[in-house]
């Protein structure tokens, strides 16, 4: 998974057919062509933030709810230059089969990220799909093959690494070396997002396809938690609050500062509190995530990064509830999505701060759009222009699907941990858990039958 050779073969091989269009930045030649595979909460987010940086014609939806994907595609045409109203379907394999498009974004339950996006990398589309990239480590393994071989331009939703002031905490603080030598790392979420309630199965809704929407995850009785917004309450279609909450702050860490893979994992925790609920995702989780020094120049004698999540109880800083914290020498730096601050130690240097960026005067419709966490449409605008912007030049982009492999493989190998009872040493070159065939025998989960693991 070399960068250098990753980037040449991929431009190489997808430059002829790359379409003419111009930078997001404006003087576009032509509206920019896209499907929206997922109609849900971000996939509306995902494309409105979209349609706000680049002249773009949404051609279709692709979504198994067709309630969903209806007013999804209403909302689109009131927004979308030549007001025309997008075509659903429920299959995505529908809508890939489109001509003229350029791109699909893909904003699915994690359990449906991989298909879709190998199948649009292969039918010749870019591709944006959102995080974590996959459900086990050997669809991600496949995704990253798919884009190489096709030469797709890829983007992941880990829009922290496009996040304004996120960009300044880098630039002013790690980057200038504030920090001195680097020696620990905590990233940490104590939201209480895990459903506690307990619902009796009932019949899926009538606009629903259920059978379509399980896809290839196991088959569970159909309840109240599974659609929508919900689904994650189940490892079936997730990994948890370490696959959703995790591999953000994670990958921030990572980005901040330049590492690669953990040489090693381990987790611990389980439902210890929130016992009644139908939710099967843990309660309270800890992993650790160990670096070599080797691939940190400010961290000389390595550095772990320790994850934390409780779905109860308080967290120890109610001002960071979700966030990321770098021990420096010199120094602390703290950060979520919301804010940073920089505090020196006694007498060497001032304290810094930055915040989110909103930007209303210029998008003044993000004020009452429904359901837009508002201090993160500027960090997803940026990512958007940054996946424009490489799909011109054929470079890769911040978030491309060889880095986001790394974050979400390094959390499924937290959660895969915690399940075996040991730390597992990963292997990057050959792709495997060191010495532990029972580990490498789960880094593919068992597909339903009907559908094809990309990795198997």
């Amino acid at each position: 998974m070399q960068r250098r050779h990753f980037v040449q073969s991929a431009a190489a091989a997808s430059l002829a057919a790359v379409p003419q269009l111009t930078s997001a930045q404006g003087g576009n030649a032509r509206p920019f062509r896209v499907g929206l595979i997922g109609a849900g909460w971000y996939g509306k987010v995902d494309l409105l933030r979209l349609l706000q940086v680049r002249e773009t014609e949404v051609v279709a939806l692709a979504d198994p709810d067709s309630k969903m994907a209806e007013e999804a595609a209403g909302i689109i045409a009131s927004r979308q230059p030549s007001g025309r109203t997008p075509q659903t379907m429920g299959d995505y394999r529908e809508l890939l089969k489109l001509e003229g498009l350029d791109a699909v974004l893909i904003d699915t339950p994690d359990h449906w990220h991989a298909l879709p996006m190998i199948d649009a990398c292969r039918a010749g589309l870019d591709v944006w799909v959102q995080k974590p990239i996959s459900v086990d480590v050997a669809e991600g393994a496949a995704m990253v093959r798919a884009a190489r071989e096709t030469g797709r331009v890829v983007q992941v939703g880990l829009q922290r690494r496009s996040t304004p002031h996120l960009i300044d905490a880098k630039t002013q603080v790690v980057d200038a070396g504030l920090l001195g030598e680097i020696a620990h790392a905590e990233v940490c979420c104590y939201y209480h997002m895990r459903p506690q309630n307990n619902p009796e199965p009932t019949a899926p809704p009538s606009h629903l396809d259920y059978e379509r929407w399980t896809g290839p995850a196991p088959m569970r009785p159909y309840t109240e938690l599974h659609h929508p917004r919900r689904w994650r309450a189940f490892m079936e279609y997730s990994n948890g609050i370490v696959g959703d909450m995790c591999v953000h702050m994670y990958d921030t860490v990572r980005w901040l500062l330049g590492m690669g893979w953990p040489q090693q994992v381990t987790s611990e925790g389980g439902i210890l509190v929130q016992t009644d609920a139908l939710a099967n995702t843990t309660d309270t989780q800890v992993a650790t995530f160990d670096h070599t020094h080797e691939q940190l120049p400010q961290a000389p004698r390595g550095l772990n990064v320790q994850w934390t999540h409780r779905s109860w109880g308080d967290p120890p800083d109610a001002d960071y509830p979700w966030a990321f914290t770098l021990y420096g020498s010199k120094g602390t730096l703290k950060g979520d999505v919301h804010k940073f601050e920089f505090t020196p130690h006694r007498g060497q240097g001032e304290p810094l701060r930055g915040e989110a960026v909103y930007e209303y005067d210029q998008y003044p419709e993000d004020k009452d759009e429904k359901d837009l966490e508002r201090h993160v449409a500027s960090a997803i605008r940026g990512h958007m222009r940054n996946w424009l912007d490489c799909i011109e030049s054929r470079e890769q982009p911040v978030a491309n699907i060889e880095t986001a492999h790394v974050s979400t493989a390094s959390c499924i190998l937290a959660n895969l941990s915690l399940e075996l009872g040991r730390s597992l040493a990963w292997d990057p070159d050959a792709g495997r858990v060191i010495d532990d065939d029972e580990a490498n025998a789960r880094l593919a989960r068992p597909y339903r039958d009907g559908y094809k693991h990309p990795g198997a």
